[in-house]
């Protein structure tokens, strides 16, 4: 099941007695284990049957115990298991999976990790409960996760400023709902975040940011590629080398998957090979013109050099400024 099918079915009170929560993205996990928590019992109830313990603490033997306890004055009871990846043998629940008590819900957070598909518990997992493995969202979906994420609490955001806070936050999904929180605070519901609210409360600049950069290095704007440039070497904290070189990468290779569309006409069919909104179609159209497949290719090979350069390979001790400097003079002038 996915995320949201899980939510769906809680919200419906379809719960099942173990939810085994695992992998490496830990938002969605939070999630749902907060919504039982919040959801599944009565304010009266929690007191006697609502649980939270901490996996460093347990053995397999105490949280079989925790879960076998019939519920007081209540249908059900609640267990929640933070930290789990720390329980050593966990493996050993899989006695307790095959015959769970269906008074308790029991909710294992198994963060970082993930169990062996090959084993008992897992194949016990799918008969008598829910598994959700919470994979991260690759970044180029992570615009259009912010968009629903705002939708559901009925805002709107442009397109321009989904894309500036992925560039400035990656797919941190948990840091990405702290900074919207520091926009949408003051924000009425069914109005829409502006690049200028994020300037303005996340303190991502309008102008010099990745989004603009690849924008003018796409127009082969010289002038305000090295505006952008010299704010980025000034604020070299905020926008370290590795990451500008991990984005602009990105950027080059999807001119070079649009180079490798037949048909061009079709924008929406365009934006999803290139994974990225409608919105920004006209910004690789207009790169793919500066920048033939041949050049593009070009271009990346010299991204990888300067990246080896930046690591003390070749016999370089230029700094990560000129490197980038250097790297972005070639680009416009290939």
């Amino acid at each position: 099941m996915d995320y949201s099918q899980i939510i769906g079915d809680l919200k419906e009170k379809k719960y099942a007695p173990i939810y085994f929560l695992e992998g490496e993205e830990p938002y969605f996990m939070d999630q749902i284990s907060q919504y039982i928590l919040d959801n599944v019992l009565k304010e009266e109830e929690k007191g006697f049957n609502q649980s939270i313990l901490y996996g460093k603490d347990l053995s397999i033997d105490s949280i079989m115990t925790a879960a076998k306890r019939f519920p007081m004055m209540s249908e059900r009871q609640v267990v929640v298991i933070r930290e789990a990846q720390n329980i050593r043998n966990i493996e050993d629940l899989a006695t307790y999976v095959e015959n769970p008590m269906r008074s308790t819900l029991l909710v294992i957070n198994y963060k970082y990790k993930t169990i062996d598909k090959r084993k008992k518990l897992y194949k016990a997992l799918q008969r008598n409960g829910i598994y959700f493995e919470s994979k991260p969202l690759y970044e180029s979906n992570v615009p259009g996760w912010i968009t629903k994420y705002l939708k559901e609490k009925n805002l709107g955001i442009d397109p321009r400023a989904a894309q500036m806070i992925t560039d400035f936050v990656g797919n941190d999904l948990q840091r990405i709902v702290n900074e919207l929180e520091k926009v949408t605070i003051s924000m009425v519901p069914g109005t829409s975040i502006m690049p200028e609210d994020v300037e303005r409360n996340i303190g991502i600049s309008k102008e010099f940011n990745m989004f603009e950069f690849q924008k003018a290095l796409g127009n082969r704007d010289i002038l305000k590629s090295n505006l952008i440039i010299n704010y980025f070497i000034d604020n070299e904290k905020q926008n370290p080398l590795p990451v500008l070189m991990g984005m602009l990468v990105g950027f080059f290779r999807k001119i070079l998957v649009y180079h490798t569309i037949e048909i061009k006409s079709d924008r929406n069919l365009m934006a999803q090979k290139l994974g990225v909104n409608p919105f920004f179609i006209n910004d690789y159209i207009t790169a793919g013109r500066n920048y033939s497949l041949d050049k593009s290719i070009n271009i990346i090979s010299m991204m990888r050099e300067t990246d080896l350069r930046s690591k003390g390979a070749r016999g370089g001790t230029t700094e990560n400024g000129e490197l980038l400097r250097e790297l972005v003079f070639k680009i416009l002038h290939i």
